[in-house]
């Protein structure tokens, strides 16, 4: 049994290794993702001007106005001291042709006092520009930036699978790294003095086994991420009944085949402020976006302060239907069914959130540690296929 293991070990970790190269280095980095960024772009993210800022959804308003193109997909409900105004935005239908406007910016910054442009971008796209590297980046870590094809995100779908590989591998290399419970100490050994081939060995096994928890952790999230509805989710359902989300149940549309919603952003805020006091929501909203794959709003429950939802479960959303206007689902930290705190639980943990500052310390050292268990795998691998080699030589 232990040669199949240590073949399903070998032909696993060659799988993943150079994927979990990739998204350990990339995770280490996006741990920071907005402190890097706004070092980065100032012009994104500090305000030009200095003086009483304007009502949200004015700046909105006056946005959609100035370009009928687009339409605000999300948008922070609340304006921070020398901050710009920074939001997303979709493109709306073209009448003239049936088609939605093509766009190549997906996030505006505005001065917040004038509503005026500071700055714009493209959210992923394929430059290692300043405005573009801590988006570029963190579109590699889940997709690789594999482009879409046949109805799929298959990069997503890609690593979505490597994680699933990646969590029965972590069981595997468990199994194989106490091959002898009574030496169970050598296990946990590095041989730092004697070096070369017995370091690195020491490095993977020895390695993996004090972090063998977190890892599976981060693998078993990394499956949620990527494939939530298709594999998480239903896995889940088999031991706890979960609370609907119009992102499960609907079907999602294209751009061009957006119907737009019926309800304003405003009217869909205040519906969601009436179903907040019924559930006892202490935070006023802090966030409002519009899927127009889903035709659903979602809004957000949060002070300025807490709009990541550091230390615990995240923040609080509702969710509106885009032309009833009915209440389409909610997320409430800490409540609901023990699947559903599950779920609640999937990014949290993933990002090191949960923990607040000092966890997504451990989740950056952890990506390094990843990146470094994978290297150290394929020196291994390489070792051992020059040692053969050798062996047929002689």
């Amino acid at each position: 049994m232990r040669s199949t293991l240590v073949l399903l070990h070998r032909w696993f970790g060659l799988f993943i290794g150079i994927f979990l190269f990739i998204s350990g280095l990339t995770g280490a980095v996006i741990s920071w993702d907005h402190e890097i960024d706004e070092w980065l772009n100032p012009q994104l993210f500090a305000a030009h001007s200095s003086g009483p800022a304007r009502a949200p959804l004015e700046l909105a308003a006056q946005l959609e106005a100035r370009d009928p193109r687009l339409q605000v997909g999300f948008m922070p409900l609340y304006n921070e001291t020398d901050q710009a105004f920074s939001i997303s935005v979709n493109p709306r239908v073209d009448p003239a042709t049936g088609t939605a406007f093509e766009l190549d910016f997906n996030q505006i910054a505005l001065d917040p006092v004038t509503g005026e442009e500071q700055g714009r971008r493209m959210w992923g796209a394929l430059s290692l520009s300043r405005e573009n590297l801590m988006p570029f980046l963190y579109k590699l870590h889940y997709s690789l930036h594999i482009p879409d094809g046949f109805g799929l995100e298959l990069g997503v779908l890609l690593l979505g699978i490597v994680a699933i590989v990646w969590s029965l591998d972590a069981l595997v290399a468990l199994w194989l790294s106490f091959p002898n419970w009574r030496g169970w100490r050598k296990s946990l050994a590095f041989r730092w003095r004697q070096g070369g081939a017995k370091r690195t060995f020491d490095l993977h096994r020895s390695g993996g086994v004090w972090i063998w928890s977190l890892l599976l952790v981060l693998a078993l999230t990394s499956v949620s991420m990527n494939l939530n509805v298709q594999v998480m989710r239903p896995l889940v359902e088999l031991f706890s009944t979960l609370t609907p989300s119009p992102f499960a149940s609907r079907i999602p549309v294209s751009l061009d085949a957006q119907v737009g919603p019926a309800i304003p952003r405003a009217a869909a805020i205040r519906l969601a402020q009436v179903e907040a006091q019924r559930l006892g929501l202490s935070h006023p909203p802090g966030g409002v976006f519009y899927s127009p794959e889903f035709d659903v709003y979602g809004v957000g429950f949060y002070s300025a302060e807490n709009s990541h939802g550091d230390g615990g479960l995240g923040n609080p959303w509702l969710y509106v239907d885009g032309q009833s206007g009915a209440v389409a689902g909610a997320n409430i930290p800490g409540s609901g069914s023990a699947g559903d705190i599950f779920m609640q639980a999937q990014f949290p943990l993933h990002s090191g959130r949960i923990l607040g500052l000092p966890g997504r310390i451990l989740v950056s050292l952890l990506g390094v540690a990843v990146a470094g268990l994978s290297l150290t795998g394929i020196l291994i691998w390489l070792r051992k296929c020059r040692a053969r080699a050798r062996a047929a030589a002689r």
